[in-house]
């Protein structure tokens, strides 16, 4: 029986460390790494506002094409993955090589670009007031890069099916889909992505009848039809600079400024899950939306990682050794 117990624990055990992934994985060859990180993170919020938003994305965007391999980093020309659609308004690429030239001064060689994306969204999350968890660290960076490979990013125009397929193909469920979509709690979004939720929704046209019908003028008076895409709007009303469940109790309420959060509240699953953190004992004994987004990054940084012999460490980000 006791043999057992160790065998089922020990199994525990590799299914976390996702192989050699694991939390305190530079502790002996560089045991500055985040301490580093979280500098560099911090210096660049206290000079640009949207660091945060913009560092968390940037892990999101690197993990859903080819995995958290740092691949969206690299910039050789046009046909490089950053430049894909789907990665319009990416940014933060600044930060990340300011964070890998410290390290390659101190530990040369040895923190991957991916692990430094990794930890930089964690230490943007916190910078909004959001949970703090232990990034597993470990993954080895890739050696691949074309803007063909991002072309099944999830989209603001996808319906709920969609983003459940792709989601899905992640290895991510439901309810990733419901807290990591929340990750919209923080940032803005461009006008660009709102004109056919509201001018040209399908199939008839108009706006979309979703949103509620007093949030609908504010929407158009910031995003006329014929006015500039690129004035840019919170993605969380009443709550764009606070990491927190406010965009959940928007997308309740009919507010949801995005059409790719609202539609989770048309699904019955994903609908539960968003209701299950306004029930009447919540606060007490309902889930923990904060818990359950740490959660939810943890897993999401596990997707498609390099370990051990696989991929390289590269010396700077933004180019292959």
């Amino acid at each position: 029986m006791t043999l057992i117990f160790i065998i089922l624990f020990f199994s525990h055990l590799i299914g976390i460390s996702q192989g050699q992934l694991k939390v305190g994985f530079y502790i002996k060859k560089c045991p500055n790494v985040e301490s580093i990180v979280s500098r560099v993170v911090n210096e660049a919020a206290a000079s640009i506002q949207n660091t945060a938003p913009v560092l968390l994305r940037l892990h999101f965007h690197d993990c859903f094409v080819q995995g958290c391999d740092g691949s969206i980093l690299i910039d050789n020309g046009d046909s490089a993955e950053r430049h894909a659609f789907g990665h319009q308004g990416v940014g933060g690429f600044d930060v990340i090589e300011k964070a890998k030239a410290e390290l390659e001064a101190v530990c040369p060689g040895v923190v991957s670009c991916a692990d430094i994306v990794a930890l930089a969204a964690r230490d943007a999350i916190l910078l909004a007031n959001g949970p703090f968890y232990n990034v597993e660290t470990g993954r080895r960076d890739g050696v691949v890069s074309n803007v063909s490979l991002a072309r099944n990013m999830p989209e603001v125009d996808d319906s709920i099916q969609q983003l459940k397929d792709k989601f899905r193909e992640k290895g991510l469920s439901e309810k990733d889909l419901v807290v990591l979509s929340a990750a919209h709690t923080i940032g803005t979004t461009a006008c660009f992505f709102m004109t056919n939720r509201l001018y040209k929704f399908s199939p008839n046209g108009g706006s979309d009848p979703s949103i509620n019908p007093n949030f609908l003028p504010e929407l158009k008076a910031t995003c006329p039809e014929n006015g500039a895409n690129t004035v840019r709007l919170s993605m969380d009303r009443g709550s764009g600079e606070t990491f927190d469940s406010q965009i959940l109790q928007n997308i309740r309420s009919g507010s949801a400024v995005l059409r790719s959060d609202a539609t989770l509240y048309n699904d019955e699953t994903t609908r539960r899950v968003v209701d299950s953190y306004f029930g009447i004992l919540s606060p007490l004994l309902g889930p923990s939306f904060e818990a359950d987004f740490a959660n939810a990054m943890v897993k999401m940084g596990r997707i498609g990682v390099l370990t051990g012999s696989q991929g390289t460490i590269r010396r700077v980000c933004a180019a292959f050794n």
